[in-house]
């Protein structure tokens, strides 16, 4: 590692994220596969959307993908496919993007937070399992939460910053307990447990983002389920479109949850290069795991860690900083973009007071919110620019 830089070097610019050099690399394909879609005057499903829906599908290793409107509408539409609503109750993370939770609570059923493990930032299965055993009960096939009456029905784990929450144990306890799975993966397309399955092909439904930011990005919102059970995935079909099957015959309450064909013309193009962009976002991330450890004494950067046999593929790269708010003040003063993911956990959120948690309840998720700061990533950057983010961090400290 060179020699940190004790001023900024105003001619250096790292964005978090810069879209750009990606779309100059696939301008043409991008394009021509946009007139295709004019050309057709199809643009909303229709043939585009099926092959995306087909490639993402084998790819996840997961049988039916079923295209939506976003990774939000993919939560919605996935809780309606399981009947879960008014009285029922969803396990999940409180240190995670918004929808995770807003998507319970707009079906009409609770929140309920388990803490994440401080390793990975994922939901922590025995912060799950100790919930269970000692907040909740069985009343015939049903696991009911004792201070509330309601019925568990889910668990809801996000694979957060791309790598996927430790689903064997979570899955364990959805069986003993008789709760469907449904995995957050919009921030994991293509991440891997340690038995090789990947995000999406575990639970009972996969749901995943196509936002700008994202691994595989679209240019503007969408989404996608995944299923391996053929009624589930019918279920989730119909109700994307109004819960209309034959049209205008309505046996089901849907939504409009359609994914447009240009989005799907234009993710199919971006996805030939997943892979690609995926390991330079890896190498990218060791270089950074190298940079610090060798450079910043007494540890003062956590890097994020990969489990063994996973793979992560660096939706976000996710450090731990001592004084990580004067941090990023510094970066932004030395041209280099910052975010924090997340800063209020969503157990703190006023949205979310009348579910009655404390604002300390949740430790971990709390510390995580207070130290965590992303630095970029994205497969386009530079060696020079690689090393500016860790020289300036390094002169920080």
């Amino acid at each position: 590692m060179t020699r940190a830089a004790e001023v900024p070097d105003p001619s250096i610019n790292v964005p978090l994220l810069d879209l750009k050099p990606q779309y100059d690399s696939i301008r043409d394909e991008i394009n021509e596969a946009m007139q295709r879609v004019i050309e057709s005057q199809r643009f909303v499903m229709g043939p585009e959307v099926s092959k995306l829906e087909e490639t993402i599908a084998e790819y996840c290793g997961a049988k039916y993908g079923i295209g939506v409107s976003s990774g939000t509408d993919a939560l919605l539409v996935a809780l309606m496919a399981l009947d879960i609503g008014p009285g029922d109750e969803v396990i999940t993370t409180p240190y995670t993007f918004f929808a995770t939770g807003g998507a319970v609570a707009r079906v009409g059923a609770r929140p309920i937070f388990c803490d994440i493990d401080p390793v990975t930032f994922n939901l922590d299965p025995d912060a799950v399992a100790v919930f269970i055993r000692d907040d909740c009960e069985r009343k015939g096939d049903s696991l009911v939460h004792r201070r509330t009456d309601g019925r568990i029905k889910a668990l809801l784990p996000v694979h957060l910053y791309g790598q996927l929450a430790d689903l064997g144990p979570l899955m364990q306890l959805a069986r003993a307990n008789n709760l469907r799975v449904i995995e957050d993966a919009a921030q994991a397309v293509g991440s891997e447990y340690h038995d090789g399955r990947r995000a999406g092909s575990i639970g009972d439904i996969g749901c995943f983002s196509f936002f700008p930011s994202k691994n595989l990005g679209a240019f503007g919102d969408g989404g996608l389920c995944t299923a391996n059970d053929p009624e589930l995935a019918e279920r989730l079909r119909v109700l994307r479109v109004h819960g209309g099957k034959p049209k205008y015959h309505h046996a089901l309450i849907g939504g409009n949850f359609r994914l447009d064909a240009l989005q799907a013309a234009i993710l199919s193009v971006k996805f030939k290069y997943l892979d690609v962009w995926t390991k330079a976002r890896q190498e990218n991330a060791n270089f950074y795991n190298q940079a610090f450890g060798a450079g910043i004494p007494g540890r003062r950067v956590k890097t994020p860690h990969c489990l063994d046999g996973y793979r992560h593929i660096y939706n976000q790269y996710v450090i731990r900083a001592e004084r990580r708010d004067e941090l990023r003040e510094f970066l932004s003063a030395s041209n280099i973009g910052t975010e924090i993911y997340y800063p209020v956990p969503l157990h703190q959120q006023k949205c979310f007071e009348y579910l009655g948690y404390s604002t300390d309840e949740f430790p971990e998720s709390d510390k995580a919110a207070r130290e965590s700061l992303a630095i970029p990533i994205y497969p386009e950057l530079s060696e020079e620019q690689k090393q500016y983010v860790v020289d300036q961090i390094s002169a920080f400290y």
